[in-house]
């Protein structure tokens, strides 16, 4: 292990072209893997499902079992999924129920009645379905997701539009969707073979993503345009290549295509593994400041955080006390301050609490991606209490093969997740400012004791610019948590007039989770360069287990800086370095 900086050689000046070259191509790099996921699976994922399933075992989907774990699978290494039996039989008989339901010649939004302003429209009446009928309903499911693709901005990602199709099929699957299993199937077969249609990701307001998953339904009939095999094409297209023909949509298949929360459940289900990674990365980054810092231990210990027994701030403090196994920080200082500045003192605490944000939001999520969010929603089996009150039993089928309940419903309101979503975006902000408040601190002699990050004289500056870098990305990260829940205008003739954002909220979660991650790679930056300079001034000081291991790998892609260069070059490997996960907790796992 190496006891000074010397050893480390000067990086070697790179040619004006050299570093446009190395810049595009790892901010390309970066823009791809921010969330963690590598590039190379990815790209296999999304073009080559086919192959990617030797990598990756089938998701069998229930309706009820889907885990976080396994739409990261879906979405972004190209597992595919099977449909169970019981599932596939669950959904047939919600849709009989469904029709059973209409038969009777009672009022259901979205089958014989329009939606939205026109919910008192009637579109056909009870009795058989004749082939007069479906015409009249095949139609108006056309004409539903045609006015109902309203949206707009930047593209959604593959791997957001992978999951988004994931989560709305397994929860048509728990039975309260009453969608044709014919168009269950087509969701399937474009996870299985590799058509991501192209959608447009802003414009839902959060009360069901109307406006975005209608993109969804129209390349299931052909329409539109979609990835397949590397190249974007007419959907049509794509399906006839992938040996599928287009569906078509009936009786309330439009509706429950276009009235579910799946794409803003894509959006908060990817971000919360990213914040997972992200935070188990924060801990690393933090362990190894306060190695540069000489700080103290005390704060971390089992004794001290038994005096305040969170959750996530107890987590927090083992995992650093694990990374820190055998540093030097263990071996009492003379030199060593009595206290640390809070942004190292108060780290477990603060990390802490967005480890319990975010297992709050995890527990939501999976209740919501294995429940129905319908409306109205197919209760099959329900059977109504004796004494039930005429008001309520007029929603039941009490008679026939099938039955139930289709009950007009308020379960497409996401605020559940919504409001953990948002608290963690704020507990983010927090994350953020300890880091940069951290990477400030380590840069002032008055508390390292250190040199000012390069050797004195000749001219050097060293890393006294990137401050503004720091300043910037932290603001980035705060502005990003203010709070946008509620700020939803009164829609259809004022009939919606709440609404979560809850899309909007898990983008913005998503880019400080981006933002944050070039911040720790920042202070990785200093971090390190703090510990090859106290390394060089006391010979003996050794890393922690875990931090020794980061330090040697991120050595590798950044070098000490031993005179003044690009920060730049240097922050975009530092970013690729967190980005790729290459400081996870799988890089971390040789400890004891």
């Amino acid at each position: 292990m190496l006891m000074h900086p010397a050893p480390h050689a000067p990086a070697r000046p790179l040619r004006r072209r050299s570093i446009a070259r190395l810049r595009g191509r790892l901010a390309a790099l970066s823009s791809a893997l921010r969330r963690g996921a590598a590039m190379a699976p990815l790209l296999l994922a999304l073009w080559h499902p086919t192959s990617a399933s030797a990598a990756c075992k089938p998701v069998t989907l229930d309706g009820r079992s889907l885990t976080l774990e396994q739409v990261g699978a879906v979405a972004r290494l190209g597992c595919g999924v099977v449909l169970a039996d019981d599932a596939t039989a669950r959904a047939q008989r919600s849709f009989e129920l469904l029709l059973a339901y209409a038969k009777l010649d009672r009022p259901v939004y979205g089958l014989n009645r329009g939606v939205g302003l026109n919910k008192d429209q009637t579109l056909f009446k009870g009795g058989d379905i004749s082939p007069d009928v479906r015409k009249v309903s095949e139609q108006f499911n056309r004409n539903l997701l045609h006015s109902h693709s309203a949206g707009y901005g930047a593209e959604a990602p593959q791997d957001v539009t992978r999951a988004a199709m994931l989560i709305r099929l397994n929860s048509a699957l728990f039975g309260g969707s009453g969608l044709q299993v014919e168009i269950l199937r087509q969701y399937a077969e474009f996870l299985n073979r590799g058509i991501t249609p192209v959608m447009f990701g802003e414009g839902s307001v959060g009360q069901a993503d109307i406006t975005i998953l209608a993109q969804i339904g129209l390349a299931m009939m052909g329409e539109g345009e979609s990835y397949y095999q590397g190249r974007r094409m007419p959907s049509a297209e794509a399906l006839e290549l992938a040996g599928l023909k287009p569906v078509r949509p009936f009786g309330k298949d439009a509706l429950a295509i276009v009235s579910a929360n799946a794409y803003g459940a894509a959006v908060a289900s990817l971000a919360a593994l990213d914040a997972a990674r992200l935070l188990d990365q924060a801990d690393a980054v933090a362990a190894l400041s306060l190695e540069g810092l000489d700080g103290n231990l005390a704060p971390l210990l089992a004794a001290t955080q038994a005096q305040r027994p969170y959750d996530g701030q107890r987590r927090t403090a083992g995992h650093m006390l694990t990374l820190l196994h055998g540093s030097a920080l263990w071996q009492p200082d003379p030199k060593r301050a009595l206290q640390d500045p809070l942004s190292f003192r108060t780290v477990s605490q603060v990390h802490g609490a967005a480890r319990d944000m975010l297992g709050l939001l995890e527990r939501q999520l999976q209740i919501q991606i294995n429940s129905s969010d319908d409306n109205p929603t197919v209760a099959l089996d329900a059977q109504p209490a004796a004494g039930t009150q005429a008001y309520a039993a007029q929603f039941y089928v009490t008679d026939g093969p099938v039955r139930g309940a289709v009950l007009p419903s308020a379960g497409f309101d996401p605020s559940a997740w919504v409001l953990p979503l948002q608290s963690l975006g704020v507990a983010l902000s927090q994350t953020a400012q300890l880091s940069a408040q951290r990477t400030l601190r380590l840069t002032d002699p008055a508390f390292t004791a250190l040199p000012r990050f390069l050797s004195p004289g000749n001219g050097a500056i060293g890393y006294g610019p990137i401050q503004k870098t720091v300043s910037s990305l932290a603001a980035d990260v705060r502005t990003l948590s203010l709070p946008i829940v509620t700020d939803v205008q009164a829609q259809a003739g004022n009939i919606e007039d709440v609404g979560t954002n809850a899309p909007a909220t898990g983008r913005r979660v998503s880019a400080q989770i981006d933002r944050l991650t070039t911040l720790l790679a920042v202070e990785l930056m200093h971090a390190a360069q703090a510990v090859d300079l106290r390394r060089a001034q006391r010979p003996g000081y050794e890393l922690g287990t875990g931090t020794a291991a980061l330090w040697r790998d991120f050595r590798k892609h950044v070098p000490y800086m031993d005179a003044d260069r690009r920060n730049d070059v240097d922050i975009v490997r530092a970013n690729d370095f967190l980005a790729r996960g290459q400081a996870g907790p799988d890089k971390l796992a040789s400890l004891p």
